[in-house]
């Protein structure tokens, strides 16, 4: 299994939509997944602490896990079948639940569960920015990062509301 970090939202040109950047930790791939407009939202307010002034459905999961007694150990971005990322929340380190990739990863983000894939994904939808800089691409994709965090310094999780939450990839 691979590490991810969730680098952000943002919205992707020309469609509107919503998208969700997660990179490898220890590689140079990143894994974009569409999501919906509300599952941005979340995933955005989780980001920046933003705290709601009643509980989203992903932060009433977060408070339930440790309130019933478990543990969320893991979360894997286990499938993509029909263009449409799968999850899989591991509680216990034994008990397995699906799940759509954004709700996870909104969770994941609420708990501080680390997110993981299989090498497999990453083969098949992973992208690797390259640029001129080298031959590894490496600080081209350093580029694109700080340009995709400078992004984020300036987005709300107010800009996506109202979108459409169709399109490929959508978790």
């Amino acid at each position: 299994m691979r590490s991810l970090e969730v680098l952000g939202v943002r919205v992707e040109m020309p469609t509107n939509k919503p998208i969700v950047l997660l990179k490898e930790t220890d590689g140079s791939r990143f894994l974009p997944i569409w999501v919906g407009a509300a599952e941005a939202t979340a995933i955005a307010y989780a980001q920046q602490g933003v705290e709601p002034p009643r509980p989203l459905t992903h932060d009433l999961i977060a408070s339930l896990i440790p309130a019933l007694g478990h543990r969320l150990t893991e979360i894997r971005i286990s499938s993509l079948q029909d263009s449409y990322f799968r999850a899989t929340l591991v509680f216990d380190g034994t008990i397995e639940v699906d799940s759509r990739a954004s709700d996870a990863i909104a969770i994941a983000l609420r708990t501080g569960t680390g997110l993981v894939t299989t090498e497999a994904i990453l083969d098949e939808a992973g992208v690797t920015i390259s640029g001129e800089a080298g031959e590894d691409g490496e600080v081209a994709a350093e580029d694109e990062v700080e340009r995709f965090r400078e992004f984020l310094d300036h987005v709300t999780p107010e800009d996506f509301e109202g979108r459409q939450d169709e399109g490929p990839h959508e978790a």
